[in-house]
């Protein structure tokens, strides 16, 4: 049986569309979630209920969060009709030593080991997986979502972000900082420290577009011992 430690981030203050769920669901196994809500699109009202209906289901396996992601797709569109209630989504199910993924839109999710870096769902560079899902409440049926499965180990460590956070820092130095850090709870300071010094030096790497993208930003991240 492999342990895990968990730690948030969040700054919620330029919009406060995002939402995330840490859920202990007992015997050893999790459910992670990040959600970033469509700006001007009652993202705040999509991401919240999203959280809430996770928090509340029972979820004994990954199916299981399909199924509830299936049904509060439905309730969105059926009101906004794919223009309000419109919320991305990364969700990241840990249990018997793996991890199940899905993702709609462009929350990035990652896999970080001591020398490997994967990306299991979520944005890639700007654009989204041809294919994948947009945002929950985007279209009548919710279909392309992505799926991945990974094994863990000790040492390994799952983040979960929202773009708001990805779009302000190179990856390759988001991993490194992670690699670092003994603990979660350091990781989340080391980063949101980064960004911080960032905007206040006024620049971004050249490799990010040298400009700040004010938005909310929230990252989970599991440390596997």
């Amino acid at each position: 049986m492999i342990a895990s430690k968990v730690a948030v981030l969040q700054d919620n203050s330029a919009h406060g569309d995002d939402s995330y769920l840490s859920r202990d669901l007992g015997n050893n196994s999790f459910l992670d979630v990040v959600m970033d809500g469509v700006t001007g699109h009652g993202g705040e009202e999509a991401s919240r209920t999203l959280k809430e209906a996770l928090a509340e289901a029972p979820v004994k396996s990954i199916g299981d969060v399909e199924e509830i992601l299936k049904g509060v797709n439905d309730e969105f569109f059926q009101v906004g009709g794919g223009r309000f209630l419109l919320t991305t989504v990364s969700a990241a199910l840990f249990m018997d030593d793996r991890i199940h993924v899905l993702g709609a839109g462009d929350s990035p999710l990652f896999l970080v080991g001591p020398d490997s870096l994967q990306q299991l769902a979520g944005r890639i560079g700007g654009f989204l997986h041809v294919g994948v899902a947009r945002a929950i409440g985007a279209a009548a049926e919710l279909s392309n979502l992505a799926r991945a499965e990974a094994q863990v180990a000790p040492g390994f460590r799952l983040v979960l972000s929202t773009d708001g956070l990805t779009d302000n820092i190179l990856i390759d130095e988001m991993a490194d900082m992670i690699r670092r850090s003994g603990s979660p709870e350091y990781a989340a300071q080391e980063i949101e420290a980064a960004i911080v010094r960032y905007i206040q030096e006024g620049r971004l790497p050249e490799r990010l577009g040298r400009r700040f993208r004010h938005d909310d930003r929230t990252a989970i991240f599991r440390f596997f011992e």
